[in-house]
């Protein structure tokens, strides 16, 4: 095969057994790769219903026919997947940096672990050597310096690491797996799977040719897209990158500020990307063989957080910044920071304090719960502070630790009314009361509360949609969304490359023939989105999924923006099931967001309509 490895392995920690099997081009042609590649392992490899934590929950890693190719924003990229200890759903997370490269490299498209080992082990791959190696001595590290131990102990500063810290040791259900330093396969909490297998990391070193199926065509095809990638389409990412976000949706009401009880933030220009880029960015890096250079890291030059350095991007800068209430970035970068130590999502981590915040200026928690910390709003001491203690699980911390859903379930005194996340995942940066479209994105995403399954908040955003009114063609909007991201996401591409791709479905058609040699016409890369869309929910469906857990948060429902353009705006539960029912209908489904046997005919994935009929039964 061309592009792909062609190889799938498989590794068991219970007997320590390593095997590989083929990829057979059949299956490659309809998953693609990335998400298509997970999903379908996940189906056909894990029995339904058990415990995520559990040694029978295999965790699968994923690259794209296009890893470790000159494509663009698409050589390095990989995914991670298996039952989230969050949701108890899906959970499927991506990064970016080097590990995918070196993946693909080494000679695999696809690494399936199950099992758990009887003391803490990584996984050493080597090309085609591939062995488990005593990690004891790892366990309790952080991510950095396991990276570092495990390239010391293997000779070769270029191994490529993915690890876990304290927070994945201790089954935190918000942990993340960290590669390349500031990296993170941050959400749906896949570093407690690697903590509950006694997996401490994967290190990767692979010296194998990518084979190119028609490598001159592919090469001009290449030049093209660099072209592209260099002009308008990613200006944003390029100069102040995803920060830029903070003062456009501040503008917007669109800026969840204090867990969500505003949407304008007064401190939003001493968090912005303008602010960070003109005081504490010190250089902007790329990935393997992109040409974009969108990797904005922070160095802090002054103040008690002199000295730290990290990765900064919107998201948790929304998290740690407005939703904290927090407008110092010394602050925000420290909280990346200790995230990136201890390997825990930065979004879910700081959602989830903010939470804990408004709890505690309600009274429902006070200094004998947090352990002297006055947890208000703007305390960015006491935030810090707060997020080892998630890691180590220490006195609140303990609570914390597993999201914003099971801590208001344990906390209670009514603080489930504003515990901020979909599906058990924390929300990310987009105020959803005043964007109707994002809304319905966010209430059917597959992974929980998340803006990159379905890109729709950019109608809204961008004013292409009256962003405060619920109505019927959103649906349809949602799924053609939905579908090509999951194109992105399967090849797998950068979501920043996004607007370099014409069509898009014909380029991408194009180049993944040019790459793999197998025919590929844009209304067949069109359907492979939708098929693999349908087998994300499928998955859902099989783990207890309904109509019901399609939906909004009730802070979402309840409370109306309190000022700003967006004065008064909220997704009423009329408005909601209208949008579902227009979506359900624009997939094919039925009302109860069940696909029909014939969609699932039409789309080859019959052999799950047993899933649906399970369901169907109740």
């Amino acid at each position: 095969m061309y592009g792909y490895a062609g190889t799938i392995l498989r590794v068991d920690l219970s007997t320590g057994s390593v095997k590989t099997e083929p990829l057979q081009e059949s299956f490659a042609r309809l998953y693609l790769g990335g998400t298509g590649f997970g999903l379908k392992m996940l189906m056909d490899s894990q029995k339904p219903g058990i415990d995520p934590l559990s040694p029978e929950n295999p965790l699968t890693f994923t690259v794209g026919p296009l890893a470790g190719t000159m494509a663009p924003a698409a050589g390095s990229k990989h995914g991670i997947f298996a039952k989230s200890p969050e949701s108890s759903l899906l959970g499927e997370s991506y990064s970016q940096g080097f590990l995918g490269a070196e993946l693909r490299r080494a000679g695999y498209d696809i690494l399936l672990v199950k099992g758990k080992s009887e003391s803490p082990v990584y996984l050493w791959i080597d090309d085609e050597s591939v062995e488990l190696k005593n990690a004891s001595r790892l366990w309790g590290r952080t991510n950095w310096e396991t990276e570092d131990a495990i390239r010391e102990e293997l000779g070769d500063v270029c191994v490529r690491v993915a690890s876990i810290g304290p927070a994945g040791e201790n089954l935190a259900r918000l942990a993340s797996v960290i590669n390349d330093r500031y990296r993170a396969a941050g959400r749906t909490g896949l570093g407690a799977v690697m903590g509950s297998k006694r997996l401490k990391a994967v290190a990767v070193r692979g010296s194998h040719d990518v084979q190119i199926a028609e490598p001159e065509k592919f090469k001009e095809f290449c030049k093209v897209l660099y072209e592209r990638a260099r002009g308008p389409a990613t200006a944003k990412y390029r100069t102040l990158g995803t920060p830029e976000n903070v003062l456009v949706l501040n503008k917007l009401a669109a800026l969840p500020t204090r867990n969500w009880q505003s949407a304008n933030f007064e401190g939003a220009e001493k968090i912005s990307g303008e602010y960070l880029n003109e005081r504490l960015v010190a250089k902007i890096e790329a990935c393997s063989g992109c040409p974009m250079r969108c990797e904005h890291v922070a160095l802090v030059s002054e103040g008690p957080y002199k000295g730290t350095p990290c990765r900064v991007e919107y998201q948790p800068t929304y998290a740690f910044g407005s939703c904290c209430g927090v407008d110092r970035l010394d602050a925000i970068v420290k909280s990346i920071e200790q995230c990136d130590l201890y390997g825990l999502d930065a979004i879910s981590t700081g959602v989830t304090i903010a939470f804990a915040m408004e709890c505690f200026e309600k009274g429902i928690l006070d200094t004998n719960e947090t352990d002297g910390l006055e947890l208000r709003f703007g305390n960015a001491e006491a935030m810090v502070e707060m997020i080892k203690r998630m890691a180590t699980r220490k006195n609140l911390g303990d609570v914390l630790a597993d999201g914003v859903k099971r801590a208001s379930e344990r906390i209670g005194k009514g603080s489930e009314e504003f515990a901020m996340h979909i599906k058990g995942v924390e929300m990310t940066g987009y105020d959803i009361r005043g964007l109707k479209t994002a809304a319905l994105g966010y209430a059917v995403s597959r992974r929980g509360a998340c803006h990159l399954r379905h890109g729709a908040y950019d109608p809204d955003v961008k004013g292409r949609v009256d962003r405060f009114k619920a109505e019927k063609g959103r649906g349809k909007m949602v799924v053609d969304l939905e579908d090509l991201y999951c194109v992105i996401d399967s090849l797998i591409l950068c979501k920043f490359s996004r607007g370099i791709w014409n069509g898009p479905y014909e380029d991408m058609a194009r180049i993944y023939s040019l790459v793999t040699g197998i025919p590929m016409e844009a209304s067949e890369m069109r359907k492979a989105g939708e098929r693999i869309s349908n087998l994300g929910r499928l998955y859902n469906l099989r783990e207890g999924l309904r109509r019901s857990d399609d939906t909004v948060p009730p802070r979402v429902m309840n409370l109306p923006i309190p000022d700003g353009v967006a004065e008064g705006s909220r997704v009423t539960q009329k408005e909601l099931d209208l949008l579902l029912d227009d979506y359900y209908e624009a997939r094919g489904w039925t009302r109860e967001g069940v696909p029909k046997p014939e969609k699932l005919r039409e789309l080859g994935l019959e052999q799950y309509l047993s899933v649906v009929e399970r369901v169907g039964q109740g």
